[in-house]
């Protein structure tokens, strides 16, 4: 199909096994990462751009693809505070969803949070579901919203919470009533974002905890 895909969030726990998934993959062509810092591939097909997400509007030009996987996010403690986390996990995101809609992808998956509200209390939550509402609101012909649980993986940067989460949760989860919620690898979910961009579906599509896992 020789489709041309834009990843953002590369160098991230889903990012960098997405690229790895779509470099791959027969139905892309080429894969375009926008990082922050040099991010090298050894596939030919993945080119990697160096950008300013304070001023996307300057490669503009580079939004220009049939897809956009939209896995970019930080935490609180390495942005820094919880403005500087909601500039990352949704201004950026949602300026580089409006650039890929003005430029003609058809196609945006994003990465999001079981849980994501606007309403809720939760600041992390909240701008998820935020992000959700807004980029909703776009005009893609195709958007693909995938909501799961804990995310597990080998992170450049160590994350206390998570990794205590990672201990206790597979456990619990092996209780049926709790199976649904269980933790899932960035692997995974990349091979899952992978397979639904190779498939046909509804012009708005959830895909919540369990239903993330192939």
């Amino acid at each position: 199909m020789n489709k041309r895909a834009i990843v953002i969030g590369a160098t991230g726990l889903v990012g960098r096994a997405l690229t790895d998934q779509l470099a791959e993959v027969e139905h892309v062509s080429e894969v375009v990462t926008l990082t922050r810092r040099p991010a090298e591939h050894p596939s030919a097909k993945v080119k990697n751009h160096v950008v300013d997400f304070d001023d996307l509007d300057s490669c503009a030009e580079l939004f220009s693809a049939d897809i956009l996987f939209s896995c970019l996010g930080t935490t609180r403690k390495q942005a820094g505070s919880l403005a500087s986390q909601r500039r990352v996990d949704l201004d950026y995101q949602y300026k580089a969803a409006q650039l890929a809609v003005e430029n003609g992808v058809g196609h945006y998956l994003l990465v999001s949070s079981s849980g994501a509200d606007a309403s809720s209390t939760n600041p992390y939550l909240k701008m998820k579901g935020e992000l959700e509402d807004k980029v909703t609101a776009l005009a893609f012909e195709r958007i693909s919203i995938f909501q799961p649980s804990l995310l597990l993986g080998s992170r450049v940067d160590f994350r206390l919470g998570e990794t205590l989460a990672s201990w206790v949760l597979p456990g619990l989860c092996r209780l049926p009533p709790l199976r649904r919620f269980r933790p899932i690898t960035g692997q995974e979910i990349a091979e899952k974002m992978s397979y639904v961009s190779q498939q046909s579906g509804q012009a708005l599509e959830w895909f919540r905890l369990d239903e993330v896992f192939l």
